[in-house]
């Protein structure tokens, strides 16, 4: 098992989805509000990933963020470094692939809310702010729940967009998925199975949770 690449892959798919949830919230409440051309584009230019291959995001954005565009050297004058092939880009990579798994559980579990509660709040004179919080959040923590969980576990396997964009440097951007590869192409193959045997496991996890969640919130929309 390769540690260095366990530990970078934690904190990498940590600090996505921290990010991830303070995007998601405000944008998937937008998007589940009303309808229009305006969502409907936002709507599917946040679902891309899904259906886009990675490594073609992943060049895309290593070409984006390289010192050839503006983009590229504004981010390199901020940072002081560019961020092709470092942990930095790779976060803003995996931001933005994983992004589809972080807003439709929420969509799904927002245009569900009965928008008699949210009217009658503010008919109380709660804020918009507050009866987000005080009324829509409690009655979608399921949705928060599997937002987060799936983002995480996308998030931590992950290879195409990490490959193109971080390439495989060991203690900056080589994951477990890339370190699994290595192993691979190695013939390293007992290495290889505890490696994909802990990327088994997190799934699984990850699944148990959402899956065990759901079934003993009564009450809860999603």
């Amino acid at each position: 098992m390769d540690f260095e690449a366990l530990w970078l892959t934690l904190r990498l798919a940590a600090s996505t989805t921290a990010i991830l949830l303070v995007i998601a919230l405000p944008l998937a409440w937008w998007i589940a509000s009303g309808k229009g051309a305006a969502r409907a584009v936002v709507q599917a230019l946040v679902a891309l990933p899904l259906v886009l291959p990675p490594t073609v995001l992943g060049f895309y954005l290593l070409v984006m963020l390289g010192p050839l565009t503006a983009p590229g050297r504004l981010l390199t004058r901020i940072f002081g470094h560019s961020l092709a092939f470092s942990f930095s880009g790779l976060l803003v990579g995996s931001v933005l692939y994983s992004l589809p798994f972080a807003v439709q559980p929420l969509v799904a579990g927002f245009a569900v809310v009965d928008r008699g509660y949210v009217e009658a709040a503010a008919g109380l004179g709660a804020s918009p702010w507050r009866t987000f919080w005080s009324v829509v959040m409690p009655l979608t923590r399921g949705s928060l729940l599997t937002s987060a969980v799936l983002a995480f576990t996308h998030t931590v396997g992950e290879f195409g967009v990490v490959l193109m964009l971080g390439g495989n440097i060991p203690g900056a951007t080589q994951t477990l998925s890339i370190s699994l590869y290595d192993q691979v192409q190695d013939f390293h193959y007992k290495a290889a199975n505890q490696t994909a045997l802990a990327l088994v496991v997190v799934s699984l996890v990850a699944l148990i949770v959402i899956y065990s969640r759901r079934g003993s919130g009564r009450g809860e929309l999603v």
